[in-house]
């Protein structure tokens, strides 16, 4: 079989969805939907039939790494944005259980929650970005962390993006009004237009961030490489899905890599928070001494009460 080469068209996933199976293919399109040309090949399990296993399996690490960087994160108690950035961890891991559920046909395309399930995916996935930016700004202090007007700004804002995408979604999946699932407009403007600049927005913050406002310059490196990871899975996912595939017998497709890849990039977000915060530990070590020392002190004083009695 002769690899068809990739066919980016602005405005449409013909293209796209051609090359690599987006949860979004099957809802949009003249007929039945758009399937790609070679894709993971299915299994059956417990008389279910699953496809893209090896994406299934990459989503499940994916949630697990996300649950562990979640509670990393808590642990840190006097961390800078310590709850901003929770938020953006607890999107990925809500979006990668949503993906896993739609590309692995746990919920069947055919079904009359795929739609509803597809713009909730989108919804989130556009979230996500979202609440990355606002964590890039988190840095600059605008306003406290922490705070209610720090937390507030960034759930309701998100709310409003999640809102606004799943509408545009569903709108677009059911043809109705201006929007249609032959042209979706509205739906590639936000997954590559608003997405990117959610990205763009917030690499240059943290760029402009470490260069002026700290002394150390190794979190550029922790950047460098989060960049590397994630525009390695977009190339891979979107360029050489096909040939990927076909090489390796369909076992895996773009879809894996760009999940896999997409993951890396996650978890040098965690790394770049995690060397830009310091946590003040002596502080909060000196306070417990002091507070056991308080004690002490007290018990000394009853007991010396007690024995003058």
């Amino acid at each position: 079989m002769v690899s068809l080469p990739f066919r980016f068209q602005a405005f449409k996933f013909d293209g796209i969805c051609q090359t690599v199976a987006l949860t979004l293919c099957p809802l949009i399109g003249k007929y039945d939907g758009i399937e790609p040309f070679c894709y993971s090949r299915n299994v059956e399990f417990a008389g279910m039939l699953i496809f893209q296993p090896a994406t299934l399996i990459m989503d499940i690490v994916a949630i697990c790494m996300a649950g562990v960087m979640i509670y990393h994160v808590k642990t840190k108690y006097t961390a800078v944005g310590r709850k901003e950035i929770t938020m953006f961890f607890q999107l990925y891991l809500v979006t990668m259980l949503l993906e896993m559920l739609l590309v692995s046909s746990i919920i069947p395309t055919a079904s009359s929650l795929y739609p509803f399930f597809t713009s909730a995916h989108l919804g989130l996935g556009s979230v996500t970005f979202w609440c990355l930016l606002l964590n890039g700004f988190v840095g600059f202090q605008f306003a406290e962390d922490g705070t209610p007007i720090s937390l507030w700004s960034i759930r309701i804002t998100s709310f409003a993006v999640f809102f606004i995408v799943g509408f545009v979604g569903m709108a677009t999946f059911n043809n109705v009004g201006p929007f249609n699932c032959t042209y979706p407009i509205g739906l590639w403007v936000i997954y590559f237009i608003f997405n990117g600049a959610c990205f763009m927005i917030y690499l240059i913050s943290q760029l402009f961030l470490v260069a002026y406002t700290l002394d150390d310059r190794w979190p550029l490196g922790d950047i460098a490489f989060g960049v590397l990871f994630f525009l390695t899975g977009q190339v891979i996912m979107f360029i050489f899905s096909l040939p990927l595939c076909e090489q390796m017998k369909h076992y895996m497709d773009g879809l894996f890599f760009g999940t896999t890849f997409n993951l890396l990039a996650v978890m040098m977000v965690y790394k770049y928070w995690d060397s830009i915060t310091k946590e003040d530990l002596e502080f909060s070590i000196d306070s417990k001494h002091q507070e056991w020392q308080t004690l002490l002190i007290h018990d000394d004083i009853n007991y010396n009460e007690k024995n003058k009695i």
